[in-house]
């Protein structure tokens, strides 16, 4: 099962930085990190990674012990910076009560839809008990206080920052572009000699000739092509790039809309294509999509004081890696 997360917005971003649950047991082993002389050991290290090796498909053994210890380094790197955020929330004295905890947990079963018993036992399949998970809710809700208390971000950006901020991450609001072709298609027989193959490309030829010469696109599916499509004046309706023959995309890519393309030959034919509509690709206006994008500038602004809050944390601490 996937492991159930918190779902609050800041702790979630604590789970994606920080990892899964770590067990609390005591490891006699050896030394990765000492961070203001409290330890992290190896096995911490390899209980965030340990799922990410069998994943790893190098078969030279000296680029997947480099791969592997790259994971390695990064997952420590992490696990620094939770000890470095635990070690704060001491030093500030935050505290969580039972009721928060306890409703944290019905907000984690209200948006998964299961039941308390269903929770325990999908805990249960990952080798966690209801009480280790409760610490670490503990734990992230202590972590979520803190950063609620030292990480702090304008909130009130103003139309021009959030304009600058949708013109320079375009990309990021495009929507997918999809593609409506029309085909007219004379099929290919499978065993058809040479001679029967020029034959049928002559006739489609000709078609073409009539629609370039001002015949509609769509008499001429309904008269010529062999396709299914023929009872539809040719319309394939709309595509996705990467759906349609790799061939016929191609050609049809190429064109503007209401523009007739070369003959393409497939498997199944001759075909003339024609591109019958586009849409897609750009992004919204910004009006339409203002909220997500205020919603996407604070979710910057925050993983920049985040950041800054974290390196700022480094700065004043003693951390001595060993692996």
């Amino acid at each position: 099962m996937n492991r159930l997360v918190l779902r609050t917005w800041f702790l979630l971003f604590l789970f994606g930085l920080f990892g899964t649950i770590h067990s609390s047991e005591a490891v006699d082993d050896r030394i990765v990190a000492v961070v203001n002389q409290e330890i992290i050991t190896f096995s911490e290290v390899e209980k965030m990674i340990g799922h990410l090796k069998g994943e790893i498909k190098i078969e030279d053994r000296l680029e997947r012990k480099e791969r592997i210890h790259e994971i390695a380094r990064k997952a420590l790197e992490k696990l620094i910076e939770e000890k470095l955020i635990d070690q704060e929330v001491k030093r500030a004295g935050v505290r969580v009560t039972n009721k928060e905890i306890e409703g944290t947990i019905e907000e984690i079963k209200r948006r998964n839809a299961i039941t308390h018993e269903e929770l325990e036992k999908a805990l249960a399949k990952d080798g966690i008990t209801l009480e280790a998970y409760k610490k670490e809710i503990e734990k992230n809700l202590r972590r979520t206080k803190l950063i609620n208390l030292f990480v702090k971000i304008d909130s009130n950006v103003g139309e021009k920052e959030l304009k600058d901020f949708y013109k320079k991450n375009f990309d990021r609001y495009r929507t997918e572009e999809t593609y409506r072709p029309g085909h007219i298609l004379f099929v290919i027989p499978k065993e058809a000699k040479p001679e029967k193959v020029q034959e049928i490309r002559k006739r489609c030829q000709k078609v073409l000739e009539k629609i370039r010469a001002g015949e509609d696109f769509g008499e001429m599916a309904l008269l010529y092509s062999e396709d299914a499509s023929a009872k539809d004046r040719g319309d394939l309706g709309y595509f996705k790039k990467g759906e349609l023959l790799p061939a016929l995309e191609k050609e049809t890519l190429r064109l503007k809309v209401g523009e007739v393309g070369d003959i393409v030959r497939t498997d199944f034919g001759f075909h003339i294509i024609k591109l019958l509509g586009r849409k897609g690709g750009e992004p919204p206006p910004f009006e339409e999509i203002k909220e997500r994008v205020k919603a996407d500038y604070y979710e910057r602004e925050f993983e920049k004081a985040f950041k800054q809050f974290l390196t700022t944390l480094r700065e004043k601490s003693v951390i001595e890696i060993k692996l």
